[in-house]
């Protein structure tokens, strides 16, 4: 199981929206004959590749054991039922780290192999295994992302300066490894204010990748412009076009028709004090098949993602400095009682090149 969550965890920017699966499979004496993972959306999954695996090298798969790390799929998607090959290989027995959330499968699967007579196992290692698929738990059981908010500042936590200067505060070594964070999320989120101080592109280009994540822009008043670099992303060869989200409060019909003609989709989720409801969104999201949202914002749209409870970890780059007086991680607040405070469980902290990453989780959202 351990090599199945090995094989897994090389999907992790590979497989979105679909989970990242790895399957060994052994036989009678206990010796792996085939082992593969999940490929890109609409390719094999992880039991078909360890299956073609032990085909390739010449060995059978009758009365093998395959270790899967999620619940082998039971329903025509994009690819046919995995259970069913797994049956038609002669699979013996199947042990599974843990059930599919997805109402498609849910115990669907395991049903179908003990209906064919094969013996299941499910638990070992599924702890493991949903840390792998976070995001892909959430949108099923809580029906929203997964979302991380990702942060680069001084070490007394200052974002930018007072005048609004921020590039660069972290080393090359920390924007690297935040792309290669970018690069696992399902989208990336940031707001109109970005935007317009610091025209990014928002995509993966500091480390390979073979899709780009998608991009969500919280613009309430349509203020996007119409030459923002963010449109002008590469896309690498043969990957799915990625696509432009802007989410407002306020309709301007040609302003709309201008961004949607940049191939940008514009969708309307007001609340009642003419902002974009982030309930409406997150839900919406979840409908797109977003698993993880990646959050690069400013300090203001941080502070109301916090304050209304949206956040569930945040990536943390701390750099050896001082900035003094600035823009902080997050505007909200003022709290006026300790108990108040956002508790957070620390995850892991590594060094990252001179700089510190913090992977810190919102305590309540352990137990989701």
């Amino acid at each position: 199981m351990q090599q199945a969550l090995a094989l897994a965890a090389q999907g992790m920017c590979l497989t979105s929206p679909n989970p990242r699966v790895g399957c060994v499979i052994t036989n009678t004496q206990g010796q792996v004959i085939g082992q593969g993972h999940t490929q890109q959306a609409g390719g094999p999954h992880a039991e078909i590749m360890a299956l073609e695996d032990a085909k390739a090298q010449g060995h059978s798969a009758q009365g093998a054991t395959a270790y899967v790390t999620l619940e082998p799929c039971a329903h025509h998607g994009r690819t046919g039922p995995c259970c069913e090959a797994l049956v038609q290989a002669g699979i013996a027995r199947v042990v599974a780290a843990i059930q599919d959330p997805n109402p498609q499968v849910a115990g669907q699967g395991f049903a179908r192999l003990r209906a064919a007579g094969i013996e299941v196992q499910v638990g070992q290692s599924s702890q493991a295994a949903r840390e792998l698929n976070l995001g892909f738990f959430s949108r099923f059981q809580r029906k929203k992302p997964w979302v991380r908010m990702k942060i680069a500042a001084s070490l007394d936590g200052q974002t930018a300066l007072q005048n609004g200067q921020s590039q660069w505060i972290t080393g090359q070594e920390a924007r690297t490894d935040g792309h290669a964070w970018r690069a696992r999320a399902c989208a990336i989120l940031t707001g109109i204010g970005t935007v317009l101080e610091d025209d990014p592109m928002l995509d993966v280009r500091l480390t390979p990748t073979v899709r780009q994540p998608h991009l969500v822009v919280i613009d309430s008043r349509l203020e996007t412009p119409l030459n923002a670099r963010l449109f002008h992303a590469g896309t690498p060869s043969g990957a799915q076009q990625r696509q432009i989200w802007i989410y407002a409060a306020l309709d301007q019909p040609e302003k709309r028709a201008a961004l949607q003609a940049l191939g940008a989709q514009v969708i309307l989720a007001p609340n009642p004090h003419g902002k974009v409801d982030l309930a409406a969104m997150m839900a919406d999201l979840a409908t797109r098949q977003i698993n993880e949202l990646h959050v690069e914002a400013g300090h203001k749209l941080n502070g109301s993602l916090i304050r209304e409870g949206w956040v569930d970890e945040f990536l943390v780059y701390l750099a050896p400095k001082m900035l003094g007086a600035g823009q902080g991680m997050a505007q909200w607040g003022p709290l006026t009682e300790l108990s108040q405070a956002l508790a957070l469980n620390f995850v892991a902290s590594d060094m990252i090149g001179p700089d510190l990453r913090i992977l810190a989780r919102v305590s309540q959202q352990d137990a989701f």
